[in-house]
């Protein structure tokens, strides 16, 4: 079955640029989930969102309408616009990641070598480690330091901001490098970030790494030993850029899995009334496993739920539970948009386009769908019907052909609660590479999607 391309249907295709600058600033500003998580919820309270701290400090009861959102740890978030129905007869869930792949700083990180100081890395989330190399790059984060005070660094973004980087063999002497595997040609240990090469004047032993912490005691009041409270990704520095003489696509770091997350926001955010409850759920950790305090795994949505339906009045471990099970969810993920450079992986009758529109995939996994969630028909049959009557456009797809490959999301776990799970989301090229390039007219019809999905099913 072959699907249309999503723009013939934009006679103005000013709705879809439109929307998608403000995706653009996002992706701009956002590199972190502590970012992401800062952002939206600056944006959420100009929306009339309540923190739902507050309301259960005050006793303050929740009704129809109402807008809350709750904040783990600075870098997760759900939120909440409740419904007609009481929460027990079931929500319509948005749930996407907002981590993505990157280098992280260790603990130790800052040493000198050869009078270059450099910072140590381990990098978060599957990798081709050969493509972060020769790439400026900049350093976000937080430095915690002992008095609890914290302290927050960009650095490299501001046009007048300093690069960091790392760098790579020439080539005039990689004859050796050049015959080694992919996986093998940087390895993980070498991924360190050159920061500087001027000794501090009056040092006589590791003076460009003095001279460094000079710099960040000046500008952030951050000393060495506060490095091992500190939480410092090593990023692309840029801001996200039109793609294509016809601006029609994308280019920024962490689309995956940003590019469902914003949509994932702005759909709710959209949302003033609907039958049932509307979460957005944006969780951390995704990369690694979905593990933690802030990830998926955790225990969060499934506490939060509860002092919701607590503030609603109507909690009951019971109805917690069938508030679960009653559940719907679109499992926001990215999928592999196929690519002519490389048509060999994909199966082209079962594979996401770009500039198709929002892509489900009933099931993703490895080699025999393990690891899977695979979406009942009957929910499917739900969804098309939702998306025709609301002129969404969408294709179908799996992640390139059997036996080549796979990957997984947080749908299998929200499954476990016993509620229709499947994974929805947009196309993207270059998957967790440093720059991914994903359709503006995607990224539009993922959020008409998930506007759909809230109100309609």
């Amino acid at each position: 079955m072959k699907t249309e391309n999503a723009w013939k249907k934009y006679a103005d295709k000013k709705p879809v640029f439109d929307f998608c600058e403000g995706y653009k600033e996002f992706m701009s500003l956002c590199k972190t989930e502590r970012e992401c998580t800062d952002e939206i919820i600056k944006q959420a309270k100009k929306a009339g969102f309540k923190n739902l701290d507050t309301v259960i400090e005050k006793g303050e009861t929740l009704k129809k309408g109402d807008k809350v959102y709750a904040n783990n740890m600075g870098k997760a978030l759900a939120l909440f616009v409740i419904g007609e129905k009481p929460i027990q007869e079931g929500m319509r869930i948005l749930g996407a990641h907002i981590d993505s792949p990157r280098l992280d700083l260790k603990q130790n990180p800052l040493y000198e070598e050869a009078e270059q100081a450099l910072l140590d890395t381990h990098y978060y989330g599957g990798v081709k480690k050969y493509q972060w190399v020769t790439l400026p790059m900049a350093l976000h984060g937080v430095v915690v330091k002992e008095d609890g005070t914290k302290v927050n660094v960009v650095i490299g973004e501001s046009k007048d901001d300093p690069v960091v980087g790392i760098s790579d063999l020439l080539i005039h002497l990689s004859a050796k490098q050049m015959q080694k595997k992919a996986t093998e040609v940087i390895e993980g240990e070498n991924l360190n970030v050159l920061v500087g090469s001027i000794p501090l004047e009056g040092e006589e032993t590791e003076g460009v790494k003095e001279n460094i912490l000079s710099i960040l005691k000046e500008k952030y009041e951050i000393e060495e030993k506060d490095f091992v409270s500190a939480e410092l990704e090593v990023v692309p520095a840029g801001e996200a850029r039109d793609f294509g003489l016809d601006r029609s696509m994308i280019m920024a770091y962490g689309q995956d899995d940003r590019v469902c997350a914003y949509p994932s926001y702005k759909a709710i955010e959209a949302v003033t009334e609907a039958e049932y409850t509307s979460v957005c759920l944006l969780v951390d950790k995704e990369e690694i496993g979905s593990v933690g305090a802030t990830g998926m795994h955790s225990r969060f949505f499934e506490n939060t739920v509860a002092e919701v339906m607590n503030a609603c009045g109507t909690y009951s471990e019971l109805l917690v539970r069938r508030a679960l099970k009653n559940s719907c969810m679109l499992s926001s993920d990215v999928s592999a948009g196929f690519d002519p450079n490389y048509p060999e992986v994909m199966e082209k009758n079962n594979c996401a386009f770009l500039g198709h529109g929002l892509t489900f995939n009933k099931y993703t996994g490895s080699r025999g769908k393990s690891g899977s969630n695979d979406a009942n028909p009957e929910y499917i049959a739900r969804l098309r019907r939702v998306m025709d009557e609301q002129n969404v456009s969408f294709q179908t797809a799996e992640l390139g052909k059997v036996d080549v490959g796979g990957g997984g999301t947080i749908a299998y776990i929200l499954a476990a609660y016993d509620m229709d799970v499947i994974d929805s989301g947009v196309a993207v090229l270059n998957m967790h590479a440093p720059w991914e390039i994903a359709s503006k007219v995607d990224i539009y019809e993922a959020y008409k999607g998930y506007q759909a999905f809230l109100t309609n099913l």
